[in-house]
């Protein structure tokens, strides 16, 4: 398959050549079932040098929870990231997955139709009528496979999941090993058998993960960018690989236009301005990095196929327009008081995107 025509590449194609660098020049010991030591890791995850390979950052957050998060996964325990939504608990999960066993495809999606049986394993039911229970006809999970190997399985959304999904996990966590009644058999996990889970803290009353199952993990929090800078820079960083990924053939925005949105998502997610002086209603929706990633990008789609290329104010207010106005009555009345009392009295850099933006919102 021609991987130009591929959507979305995994991050183990994606950087291929530095985790492929990261290996050849690797000088610590590697534990069972890794491809590199957890400091090679952790280069890869925070950025670096190796040999003469660049390695770009992959996450910009405090080095010492990455350190943590690498740490856990030498011993026998598994991961919980959690995080408000868009704190890269899933970008992260699918990087350290990719550079400790080169493989991050072994995924559950957990939603509210996940059953126990994509946890632990399921049944050809084809073959089982025609053969009768065999490994031949048993279909094989994520976890499953992770055991077999000796890798690392993701879970996502854990706390979207029912109960008794989630407490399958806790025998397989406990004892390292899933029995096949059908078979009389059972499979042993192999050294480097892991599990990243990630939880949303917003869907935190969803399907509360019982304090068994929490003692099985050991628990990261992802917070927030802290401060603007650190903000601005993940945004444009993600901005750049993105708008590459897809030729959206426009000019990446300028730091003024993504200073813009960042200020505008801060000041709705705190409650109040940057400089505290006045108090700002939130949003029903999370206004996350990952949010305002998206927003630019979908910018640059509007600017590259309908404009002259370049994102104006004019784009950002349809793209600001579609994220923060979603449950419609409040979120547009919390957007227009926004509009009035807070960007109307920014000065002349807001003063155009302002007018943009209340046209719009009518």
């Amino acid at each position: 398959m021609n991987e130009n025509n591929i959507l979305r590449l995994p991050a183990e194609k994606q950087f291929q050549s530095e985790i492929e660098a990261l290996i050849a020049n690797e000088k610590n010991p590697v534990p069972t079932g890794w491809k590199m030591s957890p400091k090679s890791v952790l280069t890869y995850i925070m950025g670096g040098k190796s040999g003469g390979t660049v390695i770009t950052p992959k996450y910009m957050g405090d080095r010492r929870i990455v350190e943590i998060c690498i740490a856990t996964l030498v011993t026998d325990r598994a991961l919980l990231l959690i995080g408000e939504p868009g704190t890269a608990k899933s970008w992260l999960s699918e990087h350290l997955t990719a550079a400790i066993n080169g493989d991050s495809s072994l995924v559950i999606q957990g939603t509210a139709g996940t059953t126990e049986e994509q946890i632990r394993y399921s049944w050809n039911y084809a073959m089982l009528l025609a053969k009768g229970p065999s490994f031949e006809s048993l279909v094989k999970t994520p976890v499953y496979t992770a055991m077999e190997r000796g890798a690392i399985a993701r879970i996502e959304e854990i706390s979207r999941c029912a109960s008794e999904v989630q407490d399958a996990l806790i025998s397989i966590l406990s004892e390292k090993r899933i029995t096949i009644p059908e078979l009389g058999e059972e499979l042993a996990a192999k050294k480097g058998f892991s599990v990243i889970a990630t939880a949303n803290t917003r869907d935190k009353g969803v399907n509360e993960m019982s304090s068994a199952l929490k003692r099985r993990f050991n628990i990261v929090v992802l917070p927030a960018p802290e401060d603007m800078e650190t903000e601005i820079n993940i945004v444009s960083t993600r901005v750049a690989q993105l708008a590459d990924d897809f030729c959206l053939n426009a000019k990446l925005p300028e730091r003024s236009a993504v200073e813009k949105v960042v200020t505008i998502f801060r000041e709705l997610r705190s409650g109040q301005t940057l400089d505290g002086q006045v108090k700002v209603k939130p949003t029903a929706g999370v206004l996350s990095s990952a949010e305002a990633i998206s927003l630019l990008v979908n910018s640059m789609a509007l600017a590259g196929s309908f404009g002259n290329g370049k994102v104006t104010d004019a784009e950002l207010a349809g793209a600001l327009q579609g994220a923060i106005v979603k449950d419609d009555d409040k979120d547009k009345a919390v957007w227009t008081e926004y509009l009035e009392n807070v960007m109307r009295k920014k000065g002349r850099g807001f003063a155009s995107l302002y007018e943009e933006c209340r046209e719009i919102n009518g």
